[in-house]
């Protein structure tokens, strides 16, 4: 068997690569820019000699690249996405080179490969589910994304359209959603912990769990619905298990990694300034960016519990505890910050 990842030298893609060369059974393609740092990459690609893999360069905007990519493969590993950058930009390496990735698996008349797309909690649309609910995959996905932040927009709209292709193609496809993805190399936070404004941090998210997976748990996830059968046309929201609270993790950074100023803001004081914000915003004709309104803060900040037993009943489990986790994460922090002092 052969497998293609995309993605593969992102922080969620060497990974990826590791945890299915350790499984074995596949001959591995890792597909990537050129220029792209793949220092990590060939890393993990030397601790596996015995196993088949191979390096297509290419770019994902190109359909002639795509249809190169997934060539004689059995299964795609697609975790290739914009994170950040100009909207028309992260629409355009989010949905445009997601579609000409199904436009090539499509135009397969025969064995089309097995899709397991990497979307995210981003698509839920939880605003107007109760705090405290539990957000699992029945969770309606967001009837508002022109509310949302443009990641979350494209995130959507990808999965959409990965979904649009399965029907009418026949792709057999599974879907991940990932929550907070953590680890060294992984950002210091989550802006459902809080956001950083003029040197002071807005502790936001209070006592609310964080939807965390540790970065290798996550891979894990990717790999075990690459090999379960039972897993096609489903969707699995990827967490890990001993989810930790915001504070937690304020407190965690303070302690591991640096001391920073911080105050925490209650939900009912957010709401009231998100509903200041949006006004002003209209008011002054967007001269103030409307960096909180009330829709924004009830899907970051609003609360909500998560379940995993869909994804543990395909055979995951997590392969790293939480605490461990949480440990090489802010070691990997403090190391950084004494070496930027």
């Amino acid at each position: 068997m052969k497998v293609v990842v995309t993605g593969c030298t992102g922080f969620l893609g060497v990974p990826t690569v590791e945890r299915l060369l350790a499984h074995g059974g596949a001959d591995v393609r890792c597909f990537l820019r050129r220029g792209s740092k793949r220092a990590r990459l060939d890393e993990v690609l030397a601790k596996y000699p015995r196993q088949k893999t191979e390096i297509t360069i290419g770019d994902l905007g190109s359909p002639e690249a795509a249809a190169k990519a997934i060539d004689g493969c059995d299964v795609v590993y697609h975790l290739a996405a914009a994170l950040t950058g100009a909207p028309a930009d992260m629409f355009l390496n989010t949905v445009v080179t997601t579609r000409h990735l199904l436009d090539a698996i499509a135009a397969r008349r025969s064995g089309r490969p097995k899709l397991v797309h990497v979307s995210s909690f981003g698509v839920y649309g939880v605003a107007t589910v109760p705090r405290g609910a539990v957000v699992d995959e029945a969770t309606p996905l967001e009837p508002h994304p022109e509310r949302r932040d443009p990641y979350s927009q494209a995130k959507l709209r990808q999965e959409q359209l990965v979904w649009e292709y399965a029907a009418k193609f026949d792709i057999p496809t599974v879907v991940l959603r990932p929550g907070v993805i953590y680890g060294p190399a992984g950002g210091a936070f989550s802006t459902r912990v809080g956001v950083n404004l003029f040197g002071l941090f807005l502790h936001l998210g209070r006592d609310n769990l964080l939807p965390i997976t540790y970065v290798d748990n996550c891979a894990e996830a990717i790999a075990a619905a690459g090999r379960a059968p039972e897993a096609v046309g489903q969707a699995y929201n990827v967490v890990d298990d001993d989810l930790v609270t915001a504070s937690r993790w304020l407190a965690l950074y303070k302690k591991r990694v640096k001391p920073i100023p911080s105050v925490r803001v209650p939900y009912p004081a957010l709401v009231a300034v998100s509903e200041l914000v949006a006004r002003y915003h209209a008011y002054s004709k967007g001269q103030l960016p409307a960096v909180f309104t009330r829709y924004k803060s009830a899907t970051t900040w609003g609360g909500n519990r998560f379940d995993n037993a869909k994804l543990k009943a395909i055979g995951w489990r997590p392969i790293v505890a939480t605490e461990d986790g949480l440990g090489r994460a802010f070691e990997y922090l403090g190391a950084e910050a004494r070496r930027a002092s």
